[in-house]
């Protein structure tokens, strides 16, 4: 079988604390070990969506409602599921992401937010940064 579940395929959540959030894989691991014997992927997805925005707002108000909120999340493969699109990450992310201990981990997010922030702020990919209405 072909694989397609590579860096920067979106998915979407099925199951847990982000079930209907958009996600994109940073990672990917097919094969188990002895401490996760099962398939698995790296995500990095939005926690929070921006808020609408209208003209007549004041610039922090703005800025306060286009924030974008990210987790990072290692996930079963049975738990989401893939779409057709692409997000290519791949040359910001490069060796960059670590999730072993809480340093790693929080400087990882931080690098991710701010990759997720400049996406939106720029307009590129907006449909990745929309709710899921279902």
């Amino acid at each position: 079988m072909a694989k397609f579940l590579k860096p920067g395929k979106v998915v979407i959540l099925t199951a847990g604390r982000y079930a209907g959030h958009k996600a994109v894989i940073l990672q990917n691991s097919d094969t188990g070990s002895k401490e996760r014997p099962y398939g698995r992927a790296l995500l990095a997805g939005i926690k929070k969506y921006p808020k609408k925005v209208i003209r007549g707002m004041s610039k922090q108000r703005i800025a306060r409602r286009s924030q974008v909120g990210i987790f990072l999340r290692i996930v079963n493969h049975k738990h989401f599921l893939p779409t057709r699109y692409n997000v290519d990450f791949s040359k910001e992310l490069r060796g960059k992401i670590n999730v072993a201990d809480a340093s790693k981990r929080s400087k990882s997010r931080r690098l991710v937010k701010r990759l997720f922030q400049a996406r939106y702020n720029a307009g590129s990919n907006a449909w990745f940064f929309q709710r899921l209405r279902f």
